[in-house]
Order: C-alpha cells, then sequence, then structure tokens
C-alpha cells in the first residue's frame, strides 16, 4: 500500500466512538446532529429523487444548484461569482479539498498547515507531494502571528489551506488575521485553498469573512463550502468549490476523476436550502447558540474552565490544573469510567504540543446534554 495510508494509525474518532458504544455512553466526540435535519429540504430531495432525474448529472454539478450558490453567496457574503465557470458541486467538502490539493500541488510544493486541523489535510497534501509546514496555533485565542508565517511562507510555498472557522478551537478568524494571511499570500504568490464549512454556524451577531474578498485574494483563493454543515444534515456529502475562472479550469479535471459528480435529487434540495431566507439562517445559529451556551454553562458550574465558542458545533474545556492528566488519558477515563465521550484536541497537532484540551460537541438534545452533565458532575471538583 501507499506508505502515506498504510501507516497512519486508528483515528482518535474512530477509537472513541468505538468505547462510546462499548461503553453505551453519551456521545459528544462525533460532529453530528442528532435530529434528522430540517424535514422541508429533506421532503425536497425525497420528491427529486421519486419523480426526478436519477441519471447522470453534469460533472460540474446541476445549473439549479451552482445558480443558487452564486446567488447565495452574493446576498451572504457579497461574493460575485460565475455559476457557469466559477461554481462546482463535489460529494463532500473533503472531496472538494482532495481535488484541489490534487490540482494545486506538484510534487515538492510546500503546503502551509494551521494546527489544529482537520486529520484530512495532512494524508491529503502528502498524497499528492506536497510538503507540508506546520504553523502552531495556541488556545485560548489561536490568532495568526506574523513571525509563525514568516517562518513558514518561501518561495517554494505553493497553498496555505485555511479552516474558518476553525475546528476544533471553535473560533473565527477576524479582518485582522485575515489581511495578515493575504499579504502573505499576495507577497508570496500563494493559492489559499479555504475550508469554510462551518461559514454560517457562528454566534453572538458576528459574520463570517471570507478570505477570497480581501484585496488581491479574488483570483487566488479556492473556497470550499458544505450544504452538510449549513442545513445539519452531514450524511449528504454535499459540497461546493468556488474559484476564479482559470483556477477552476484545473480544479475541475481533478474532480472529474474523482467522483465526477453527486447525487442529482440531493443537488436539488440543497439548491431549495440555499434559497431560504435569511431568517431561517439566524433562527438556525440561535437554535445552536443556545445548546452551546446551556453545555458551557453547565460544565461552569462543575469547575470546569471552558474556552470562548465562537462557531461550529464545538467548545473546549481546559483541564490543566485540575489534576486529570492529558486530555487523551482524561477522555479514555471520562468514556470507560463516566459514560460520555469527548475528543482529546491534541489529535488535532500533528506533534500533540497542546494536551490539555477536551472538545465537546453541543449540537445534541438538551435532554443529552443536560445527562451527559451529570455524567460529569463532581469530576473537576474532585480533581481540585
Amino acid at each position: 500500500m501507499n506508505p502515506v495510508f498504510a501507516t497512519l494509525p486508528t483515528t482518535v474518532f474512530e477509537t472513541m466512538s468505538r468505547l462510546a458504544r462499548a461503553h453505551s455512553a453519551i456521545n459528544l466526540g462525533q460532529g453530528f446532529p442528532d435530529d434528522p435535519g430540517p424535514a422541508d429540504i429533506r421532503q425536497h430531495g425525497a420528491r427529486a429523487l421519486v419523480d426526478g432525474w436519477n441519471q447522470y448529472p453534469p460533472m460540474m454539478g446541476l445549473p439549479a444548484l451552482r445558480e443558487a450558490v452564486a446567488a447565495h453567496y452574493a446576498a451572504h457574503q457579497g461574493l460575485t461569482l460565475d455559476p457557469e465557470t466559477e461554481v462546482m458541486v463535489t460529494s463532500g467538502a473533503t472531496e472538494a479539498l482532495a481535488g484541489a490539493l490534487l490540482a494545486l500541488i506538484e510534487p515538492g510544493d510546500e503546503v502551509v498547515l494551521f494546527a489544529p486541523l482537520y486529520d484530512a489535510y495532512l494524508p491529503l497534501v502528502r498524497r499528492a507531494g506536497g510538503v507540508p509546514r506546520i504553523v502552531t496555533l495556541t488556545p485560548p485565542a489561536f490568532r495568526l502571528d506574523e513571525a509563525a508565517l514568516t517562518a513558514a511562507f518561501s518561495d517554494r510555498t505553493k497553498v496555505v489551506v485555511l479552516n474558518n472557522p476553525l475546528n476544533p478551537s471553535a473560533t473565527l478568524f477576524g479582518h485582522d488575521d485575515l489581511a495578515l494571511l493575504a499579504k502573505f499570500c499576495c507577497r508570496f504568490d500563494v493559492t489559499a485553498l479555504c475550508d469554510e464549512v462551518w461559514e454560517h454556524v457562528v454566534f453572538d451577531g458576528t459574520r463570517h469573512v471570507p478570505l477570497m474578498a480581501l484585496p488581491g485574494m479574488r483570483e487566488r483563493t479556492v473556497k470550499i463550502g458544505s450544504a452538510g454543515k449549513i442545513f445539519s444534515l452531514t450524511g449528504w456529502k454535499v459540497g461546493f468549490v468556488m474559484a476564479d475562472a482559470r483556477l477552476m479550469q484545473g480544479l475541475a479535471k481533478a474532480h472529474q476523476f474523482l467522483t465526477f459528480t453527486t447525487p442529482p435529487n440531493l443537488q436539488e434540495a440543497v439548491a431549495y436550502g440555499l434559497a431560504k431566507p435569511p431568517d431561517w439562517f439566524d433562527a438556525m445559529r440561535a437554535g445552536y447558540a443556545c445548546s452551546r451556551d446551556r453545555l458551557a454553562d453547565g460544565l461552569r458550574a462543575l469547575g470546569f474552565p471552558v474556552l470562548p465558542a465562537q462557531a461550529t458545533w464545538f467548545l473546549n474545556i481546559d483541564i490543566a490544573g485540575l489534576g486529570l492528566g492529558e486530555d487523551l488519558a482524561f477522555c479514555e477515563a471520562l468514556v470507560t469510567r463516566h459514560g460520555v465521550a469527548a475528543i482529546p484536541v491534541s489529535a488535532f497537532y500533528p506533534d500533540a504540543s497542546v494536551r490539555t484540551l477536551v472538545r465537546l460537541c453541543f449540537a445534541k438534545a438538551d435532554a443529552t446534554l443536560d445527562a451527559a452533565l451529570d455524567r460529569m458532575s463532581g469530576l473537576a471538583r474532585n480533581a481540585a
């Protein structure tokens, strides 16, 4: 087998989910909601499956969805996109990332990555022949640092991968961070691959700003979105790629030889969903914000320090100083002894340099969150 994949260990996500099943634990580790998703969007997809076209759709995606994507981002983020030449549909955001890296990287090209990072980034970069250059972001702010960027970027840098909002830190990069990164991209003629799947799941009146919208970045940015995250339908695997027409030509060729296309009924349903009014998106965010606050307040009451959570379905607790060990050992004990599954954030750092943060998913029913808090009762105070 290719050593990039043959040497990969079992992921911590698989390990924790297996332990959760074995111990009948409440699973706050895996990042998906425990409801079925918006009924009207699912019904639209079901009708399209029964009554619509079920043969190959166009490789670039149904025209209706590509037009809906362009209209959606014009309304929500002020982007002007040509649906015919600058929008493509993929089978999920991970396929979009894989295709983009295969299209953009030649063997030996350097790729700047920010840790904590999505676990697919490193193997995808290496399989494409890229050389990863890791920039470590540290809690609690996880901000970009000019000195660290100076050390990472060089004339060999071809691509920088930015996850914004950032999972697992639940942070949203603001204008200062984005402007700093844009400066380096322009200086070194680097393409920015922006994983923006959490762009709609932001809280407290904040708004996501795409790197593509900054000066000098329109022609050098590949923007990736996810219907699964926008509509809480993670199993649908419908992603979309937006890029300048020149870049899209290469991206499309890589996509053509990966999944080629995506189920047409799901594309029809996502096109319908993207046209929902702004109030729908505001209500979605408000609902998740309530769940975030419920879990955060409960954890604080139990004595756990909770880091700010500006976006995503996750929040983090910092167990440093509680005498509960490092994050991996804590999570193993939490699931096996207390029946709650969580994720050690050290798994998102290639060098495991940050070992005191634990990620929990709050995209769950109130009763589920309350039951998890009940099982964690006394842990922090007993340790203290």
